[in-house]
């Protein structure tokens, strides 16, 4: 379902300016220059709303989260609320996960975030989905030796499949489960992930740590 359109996106997004990067290509190599102290640097990819945006950022004050929204209708909602809460350890940047290796440097990213992504469910539309090969080795590119993708979805068979392919190019996975909340909530949340905690559906989630990978070579 679309988002509707917000009432006087401009000036609130104007209003967030302080938190919002305007030309993150410009930042590569540089995003720990916006603070120095950060024991870490993650990037979100598919923010939203924000509620796990600033959950994070407010729970881990040293690190610097980057914040990854396509949809200013939802990101402007997500900047607010990272505002209202005096955060200055988040920012927000409107791009594409696929570009991640022209906005950050090789090794600059210690986690990575992928919460509740589009599935993509058709066969034809897999190399859409954000934990497919083709995403992988881009995040790759960014990650420091060691770094970490974090990936929560409700969609069993988008898990299911994921957990296949993602060991395929060079991440070891852990802590994976299929009911995240089953003993009560676990981490932060996300809006949809409260939705559907409320509603009883389960929650996936597993760590994917990189790991020495060189790509196998192609036939001619």
């Amino acid at each position: 379902m679309r988002m509707r359109k917000k009432k006087n996106l401009i000036p609130r997004m104007e209003a967030c300016g302080d938190w919002l990067i305007t030309d993150p290509f410009a930042m590569k190599g540089h995003w720990r220059e916006l603070m120095p102290q950060a024991s870490e640097l993650r990037v979100e990819l598919g923010c939203g709303k924000g509620r796990f945006t600033a959950g994070t950022a407010a729970a881990e004050k040293d690190i610097l989260l980057i914040a990854v929204e396509k949809v200013p209708d939802a990101m402007v909602m997500a900047m607010e609320r990272a505002r209202d809460a005096g955060l200055q350890n988040v920012r927000f940047i409107d791009a594409d996960a696929a570009l991640l290796p022209d906005m950050f440097a090789p090794g600059e990213v210690d986690r990575i975030y992928i919460n509740f992504c589009d599935p993509w469910p058709k066969s034809n539309q897999k190399k859409r989905r954000l934990t497919h090969g083709n995403f992988l080795k881009q995040y790759r590119k960014v990650l420091k030796e060691g770094g970490q993708i974090h990936f929560k979805t409700d969609n069993d068979k988008l898990f299911a499949w994921s957990l296949e392919e993602i060991p395929q190019f060079g991440f070891a996975l852990s802590e994976v489960t299929t009911d995240l909340h089953a003993d009560g909530p676990v981490g932060v949340m996300t809006d949809y992930e409260a939705k559907f905690y409320d509603l009883g559906k389960n929650i996936n989630r597993c760590v994917a740590t990189m790991v020495d990978w060189s790509e196998p070579e192609t036939e001619e």
